[in-house]
């Protein structure tokens, strides 16, 4: 016999007993469908403790994960995008500009900024996919253009952090051309022998993927990033055969010699920091 016997049967709660969870307190795995606390899941550097999979996170997050103390000094923080070709689509460009900076609090589609790793100096440049997809315009060049003077002028290694769908259509050849400028920036710092570290996180695709972000003295990704130029349909409709399992992961890239390693973004400070240990002496 059980030791618990429930005498009133059909109890139910009113409605306006209920209490509803407040939203945003659980973090439901788009991979795996394994639910976690939203605290779990920030102590585990936004990542998936059954399955390890790697949310999308943006700079804040990580000048969080990385900078000691989340001590940092931003730069450029004002810069926002003019509109040079007066482009319409859907709605005018400063209008989707305004939009978008009110909906995610930033001024552009990067962020740049400098501070200590694990007491180590590193100039970051981490780029915002909530911002028009990531996409490179203008602004996008100029700020990582400045950044890269900042670490040449106080000779400080420089960690680049790209999450992009590509070049931003709306700034059409303006936005190409920056694939140029960023390119001779990292040669400057390549002859100043600054270390230039390119974290490829998911995804990083286009225009991006084609300049700065395959030009690292290091090029690493977290785990299954999604890495490429053109997109899987284009290229398969380009070379009429199918494409291998898992083209354009991480995994594959770094198969492909295209990587020189992957890492948990759980590790990624210490990884950095160690890597920092090995190649800078400065």
């Amino acid at each position: 016999m059980s030791w618990f016997t429930r005498k009133d049967k059909g109890i139910q709660t009113p409605t306006e007993a209920k209490r509803e969870a407040p939203d945003g307190l659980w973090y439901k795995c788009p991979d795996c469908g394994k639910i976690m606390h939203t605290r779990e899941h920030k102590l585990l550097a936004y990542t998936c403790s059954n399955c390890n999979y790697h949310e999308r996170i943006g700079s804040q997050e990580y000048f969080e994960l990385l900078f000691d103390d989340t001590l940092y000094t931003e730069l450029d923080a004002k810069m926002s995008s003019g509109d040079p070709l007066h482009f319409t689509d859907t709605k005018a460009y400063p209008d989707r500009i305004r939009a978008t900076e009110k909906k995610t609090g930033l001024k552009d589609a990067v962020r740049t900024g400098h501070g200590k790793v694990n007491g180590r100096d590193l100039v970051v440049a981490c780029m915002d996919f909530g911002f028009i997809g990531g996409s490179m315009g203008s602004v996008v060049g100029e700020k990582i253009a400045r950044a890269m003077d900042y670490s040449l002028a106080h000779r400080i290694p420089f960690l680049m952090i790209s999450k992009s769908g590509g070049a931003r259509m709306m700034e059409a050849g303006f936005s190409l051309m920056q694939m140029a400028k960023t390119s001779a920036k990292i040669a400057l710092l390549d002859k100043a022998g600054i270390p230039y570290i390119s974290l490829l996180t998911d995804p990083t695709t286009g225009g991006v993927t084609a300049s700065f972000a395959m030009l690292g003295d290091f090029n690493i990704s977290e785990p299954g990033a999604l890495i490429g130029f053109a997109g899987p349909r284009v290229i398969r409709e380009t070379i009429g055969k199918d494409l291998p399992k898992g083209f354009q992961s991480a995994e594959f890239v770094q198969e492909h010699g295209f990587l020189d390693f992957i890492v948990d973004r759980k590790e990624l400070k210490d990884r950095l920091a160690s890597l920092l240990d090995i190649i800078w002496k400065g």
